[in-house]
Order: structure tokens, then C-alpha cells, then sequence
């Protein structure tokens, strides 16, 4: 019999509260954390909001010196990891250590770390560049200093896969626990792109919405006048155990990670394929792995960009693995809520998957106003609804064509 891996904690830094009870208050009541950008003058962008972190002090988290040394992704990475480990009350000791790692996902890592030392170069010179740079930049940083943090020295990695990173760091920890390669893993994802570069990247290539007279009407996910996403930002953790381990040590366990799915559209570099057809394998392959047919998902978190092109092949997506049930399915975005993360999106939505699965309160799809005859499903519009479920499904898909799907559910433990 294969190793069952459970989660046991869980921690989050995201655009609608800084702790994992904050941010799903924020979520069943429709609340968006969306507003006018406040990190730099947006004044020249033509879209001038986004979903940002707010009230994140890193200096009273980890002191000043040690807050400068990392960049604002890593500070999120760490923070939430911190409330992972601590919410699962697993002590790490000079014994236990090396059987307990870290695997985060990351799409673009210290881009305003880069930003500001190019700045530094060209103003002051060389010389004046910061000796850190290189250490802040790199996506790999967060996991390395979540291990140097808390004293991890179990396999350590980041996955960078665009915005299915941190859906494919769950994954790929799973995996890792599975082969025996660790007792418990902390996994998740951070990104902080909400900087002048990254912006106008995404405004010029019109992926973002302009809807500047409404930002917390931005995002609206599979409504018929979506016209793009919103960037966010935050860091999502959640710690993965051998179940045999967990339950020898007497934890909680909040759900299973029953199945992982990753493929690969193999089409363009940016746009989805249009049919769905790679998402659609990811999904297939999450649920054989989960040995589970597609009626026995009681929900499924959308990617769900608010984009009209993903929105539209998620559709299709679905459609092909559920068939008619997927008629019956409920499904939600709750980035028309916290925004879109990037590559921390899909640690944020397992961790809402997780909390559904608890609850059973399924968030809704805000900002659902136009039905859109090619999105035709049940994307719980507007209001949470209560359903208990017992399986719950995650997408996440990245540029590049890169699709992964989770899929968790809960038993007696």
C-alpha cells in the first residue's frame, strides 16, 4: 500500500488577511482585497490597482537586519511558514531534522529586489550594488531560508512553473514523502510582482484588467465582461506528513492529498490551448492517482483567472472530464476575491480547498454579474453556499502551458 500524506498546518500572508482564519473569514463573506496600488505611484499604468498585502510587518517578525536581508516574496514565504509549523505543533529537533523538508513554488522570485539594485547601479555605480542581491533574488532563496528559519535539512527545493509553481510544490512534496524521501514536508508558494515592471509587462500584453472606476469589481471570473486578472501577492504554507508519522505524534489532520496531476499543453507560450485538452489530462491523471471517478469531487477551486481566454478553456476542461456531471459540480474562483498570486495561487486555493473541505462552505465567485454562454457551469455565484464535501479539486495553470491539479479529501484519520 502506497504512503497516504496528510496535512497538518496551515499558514498564509495574502491580499485578504494575514493568517489562514482572517483570510477564509474574508473569503466565505465575499470580501475582496482588492484596491488602489500603494507600492509605487501607478499614475503612468493604465491599470492602477491591485490585490496587495497589507499590515505585513517583516522588521517585528524577524528584525530589522534580517528583514532587509530577504526580499518581500521571501519574507512572505517565511512568515507563512512559520504559522504551517507552528499551527502543526511538530517541534524540529537535531534528530527529526534531516526526515523534514521544504519544496516551495515561485514564479518570477526577487523581482523587486532586481528592480531596486538596477537602480542602485545606475545611480550610485557598481560598487554600491548590494553584496545580497544575488542570495535575495533567486526563487530558491525561500525555501533556503525557511530551512535556515525553523532548522529544516530534509530535501529542499523551489519549483518554478509560473502560476501552477506552488500547485506543482504540493505535488512534487507529496511525491517526495511517498518514496520515502521525508517524514513532513512545508510547502506552498510566494510571490511579490506587484512592481513596475512586472505591471507594465502584463498591462502591455492586456492580461490585466483596466477597470480603474471599480477595482474591487475587477476580477470576475467566467462573467461574460471580464477582461483580465488582477495581480496579487502573499505566501501560502501548508505542512505535509507521512500519516503513519503524523498520527504517531498525535496531530490534527485536516485533509488528504489524494491526487496530483501535471502536464503540459505544448501550444504557445502564454495562451491556454483552446480545448482544455492538457488541463483536462492533469485533471484525469489527479483523479486515477486519487482512484476516483469525476462525480465523486464534491467541489473544485477554478484557476479562474478572469481572463476571457482561461476562463474559457477551464470550461472546456471540465467539460471534457466530467461530462454531464460536471453540470452538477460546484466551482469557484476566489481570485475574483485575493486577486491573482502567480505562483503562489495554488498553495492559497489548496488551503481553501482545505478549509471547504472542514467547513463545508464552499467561497463564491464574486463580481458574477453577465452569464457567458461558453462558461456555463455552476461557479457559486456571489454567496458561499454550504454543501458538505469530502473530496475537493484545485487547478492551476501557468504560462508556458504548464497545468497541474490536486485533488484532497477528508476520512477518518
Amino acid at each position: 500500500m502506497s504512503t497516504r500524506v496528510v496535512i497538518t498546518g496551515l499558514g498564509a500572508i495574502t491580499p485578504v488577511g494575514n493568517d489562514v482564519e482572517t483570510m477564509w473569514q474574508a473569503l466565505i463573506t465575499g470580501c475582496s482585497g482588492v484596491g488602489p496600488i500603494t507600492h509605487f505611484d501607478p499614475t503612468p499604468f493604465e491599470t492602477k490597482f491591485a490585490a496587495e498585502v497589507k499590515e505585513f510587518d517583516a522588521a517585528a517578525l524577524f528584525g530589522r537586519k534580517d528583514a532587509r536581508r530577504m526580499d518581500r516574496f521571501t519574507q512572505f514565504a517565511v512568515a507563512a511558514a512559520g504559522q504551517a509549523l507552528a499551527d502543526a505543533h511538530l517541534s524540529v529537533t537535531p534528530e527529526n531534522a534531516p526526515r523534514i523538508g521544504c519544496i516551495f513554488g515561485s514564479g518570477i522570485g526577487g523581482v523587486s529586489t532586481i528592480l531596486s539594485e538596477v537602480d542602485v547601479m545606475r545611480e550610485k555605480g557598481i560598487g554600491r550594488v548590494s553584496p545580497f542581491l544575488v542570495p535575495m533574488m533567486l526563487p530558491d532563496t525561500a525555501p533556503g531560508q525557511i530551512a535556515i528559519q525553523y532548522g529544516l535539512k530534509g530535501p529542499n527545493m523551489t519549483i518554478v512553473a509560473a502560476c501552477a509553481s506552488s500547485a506543482n510544490a504540493i505535488g512534487e512534496a507529496t511525491e517526495t514523502i511517498r518514496r520515502g524521501a521525508a517524514d513532513a514536508i512545508l510547502t506552498g508558494g510566494a510571490e511579490a510582482g506587484i512592481v513596475p515592471l512586472a505591471l507594465a509587462g502584463f498591462v502591455v500584453m492586456t492580461a490585466v484588467s483596466r477597470r480603474n472606476d471599480a477595482p474591487q469589481k475587477a476580477s470576475r471570473p467566467f462573467d461574460a465582461n471580464r477582461d483580465g486578472f488582477v495581480l496579487g501577492e502573499g505566501g501560502v504554507a501548508l505542512l505535509l506528513e507521512n500519516l503513519d508519522h503524523a498520527k504517531a505524534r498525535g496531530a490534527r489532520i485536516y485533509a488528504e492529498v489524494l491526487g496530483y496531476g501535471a502536464s503540459a499543453d505544448a501550444y504557445h507560450i502564454t495562451a491556454p490551448q483552446e480545448t482544455g485538452e492538457g488541463a483536462a489530462w492533469a485533471m484525469r491523471t489527479a483523479l486515477a492517482q486519487a482512484k476516483l471517478e469525476p462525480q465523486d469531487i464534491g467541489y473544485l477551486n477554478a484557476h479562474g483567472t478572469s481572463t476571457q481566454l482561461n476562463d474559457k478553456s477551464e470550461t472546456a476542461a471540465i467539460k471534457q472530464v466530467f461530462g454531464p456531471s460536471a453540470f452538477q459540480l460546484p466551482i469557484s474562483s476566489t481570485k475574483s476575491m485575493t486577486g491573482h498570486l502567480l505562483g503562489a495561487a495554488g498553495a492559497l486555493e489548496a488551503v481553501v480547498c482545505v478549509k471547504a473541505l472542514q467547513n463545508g462552505l464552499l467561497p463564491p465567485t464574486i463580481n458574477y454579474e453577465t452569464p457567458d454562454p461558453a462558461c456555463d457551469l455552476d461557479y457559486v455565484p456571489n454567496a458561499a453556499r454550504r454543501v458538505p464535501i469530502r473530496t475537493a479539486m484545485s487547478n492551476s495553470f501557468g504560462f508556458g502551458g504548464h497545468n497541474a491539479c490536486l485533488v484532497f479529501g477528508i476520512s477518518d484519520f
